[in-house]
This record gives structure tokens, C-alpha cells and sequence, in this order.
């Protein structure tokens, strides 16, 4: 991912609700599982880690990211931001290929 293509997709994520919380039960089957649903139909998802869970944020997003394949935008603070191109042809709204 480019640097020009994170900056874009770190714009779209800035009108967005944060979905998803991690924690004291940290990343589990289940979670990875309902963020692949997400992802398939957002494409962009909006993270929090709590502070009750057992990795800091940084290294919670770099666990996801192996797990599901996807692709780590940022992280702030607590929030992560996961981009991940939809399985679903119809749910493809986000294009960083023309970026």
C-alpha cells in the first residue's frame, strides 16, 4: 500500500463508527470471524482496544492483521483501522488501485 493510498483511505475512515471492541478476552476465532464479515461488507472498519486487553493496541492490529489478511492502516491512540478488499463483488466500494 502506498503512502498516498493510506492517506485516502485514513480520510474515509475519519467519518467512521468504531465497530468492534477488544477486551480481556483479546483476539479470539469468533471476533477474527465476525471482522472477516466486516470487512466483507465494508471494506473499512473502525477498532477499539480496551484497556483491559492483554496487547496494546499496536501489537492487537498487527495479530488481526496476519490472521485475516487484511491491511493496517493506522493506529492511534486505542483505535486501529483495518482496510481489507471485499470477497462480495457487489460490496467493492472502495478503489485504492487508480490512487
Amino acid at each position: 500500500m502506498t503512502s498516498k493510498q493510506r492517506s485516502y483511505l485514513k480520510s474515509l475512515a475519519v467519518k467512521l463508527d468504531t465497530i468492534f471492541q477488544i477486551g480481556k478476552g483479546g483476539i479470539t476465532d469468533e471476533l477474527c470471524t465476525q471482522l472477516l464479515n466486516a470487512l466483507n461488507a465494508r471494506e473499512l472498519i473502525k477498532i477499539k482496544v480496551l484497556e483491559t486487553s492483554p496487547n496494546s493496541a499496536k501489537e492487537t492490529a498487527e495479530m488481526i492483521s496476519e490472521e485475516i489478511d487484511a491491511q493496517v492502516v493506522q493506529v492511534i491512540g486505542t483505535k486501529i483501522v483495518l482496510y481489507r478488499v471485499s470477497d462480495i463483488e457487489k460490496n467493492r466500494k472502495i478503489d485504492i488501485t487508480k490512487i
